[in-house]
């Protein structure tokens, strides 16, 4: 699965309470060479609103792209959303990049009294809320009629800066995958979420075998955009160790899987920075994957791997 992109890194966050010290994490991203931050996007969560922090990102930062990994669907209307992203692309110079999902955790969905809809028919919804965020960004009059959203003549103000806001969707499941590959320009390779959490020490899905699997979907699904794609993963485990020793006791102790196991656990980044290193060029080569997304705990301790493997 040979793919012609260079690796690039995005940092995840959702810990951060002040102004200050927002900015300061993006600007210390920024110069380490990251190439996005991204924002999560829980309402109910002890956390900061996705598109508010990103706007303070934005101000804070010159290069960094910015989002959301990633943006529930049915939190808000496609217009509204349409609105919120193109003024965001327009006060960044053209810096957005955001990720879509359906939305997944059902207690959310509970806390807030909404319908948690069974996959499908949220997945249907998301792919009628891409095409109007992108009839919204032309700037053009257009209407949609859908099962799901009636869009009467709007014309989208503000236009964004850049032609086409790049889109990232991510999931595990085949039919998610596929509306990513003929929709989106960023596809995210995730574990499959079936029971609102997913553990990549258990999980059979987190496997290479699961991965081929999900990347043959997507090629099938995606046709001649295949080449077009950037392929993406999350970090779920990671840790900078020196010896073998060290390495086992911290997939041991902090995420309960052998090391024969975390070699086969494509979301793992455990290792010394070489064998890290290393292991970022084996799974481009297998699987594509050219754009990893680290937990913000891992910005400092990852540092070294996204100077050294960013670009290349």
């Amino acid at each position: 699965m040979a793919h012609p992109r260079r690796f690039r890194f995005g940092l995840k966050f959702r810990t951060v309470r002040s102004g200050a010290a927002l900015a300061a994490m993006a600007q210390r991203a920024e110069a380490i060479g990251y190439s996005t931050i991204l924002v999560s996007d829980h309402p109910v969560h002890p956390q900061f609103a996705p598109l508010t922090a990103a706007a303070a990102l934005a101000c804070a930062t010159t290069r960094l792209r910015i989002g959301a990994s990633v943006l529930a669907n049915d939190f808000r209307h496609p217009i509204v959303l349409a609105k919120e992203l193109a003024t965001l692309d327009l006060i960044s110079d053209g810096r957005v990049e955001i990720g879509l999902g359906t939305g997944w955790k059902k207690a959310e969905y509970e806390a807030m009294g909404l319908p948690f809809d069974a996959p499908g028919e949220r997945i249907d919804r998301l792919g009628e809320a891409i095409a109007i965020l992108r009839g919204y960004w032309s700037g053009q009059p257009f209407s949609q009629a859908g099962r799901h959203y009636s869009i009467a003549s709007v014309s989208g103000y503000p236009v964004p800066v850049q032609p086409r806001i790049p889109i990232l969707i991510g999931g595990g499941g085949r039919k998610i995958l596929g509306l990513a590959a003929r929709e989106a320009d960023i596809v995210g390779v995730n574990p499959a979420v079936r029971s609102g959490a997913h553990d990549i020490a258990t999980d059979l899905d987190s496997t290479e075998a699961a991965t081929d699997e999900k990347l043959r979907w997507i090629a099938e699904a995606a046709g001649s955009r295949m080449n077009d794609l950037e392929l993406s993963m999350q970090v779920y485990a990671d840790g900078v160790v020196e010896s073998a020793a060290e390495r086992d006791r911290i997939l041991s102790e902090r995420y309960a899987f052998s090391l024969a196991d975390a070699r086969k656990v494509p979301y793992a980044w455990v290792g010394s920075i070489d064998e890290i290193c290393d292991g970022l060029e084996a799974k481009r080569a297998r699987w594509g994957i050219s754009y990893w997304v680290v937990p913000e705990h891992a910005m400092e301790t990852m540092g070294e791997v996204v100077a050294r493997m960013s670009g290349r």
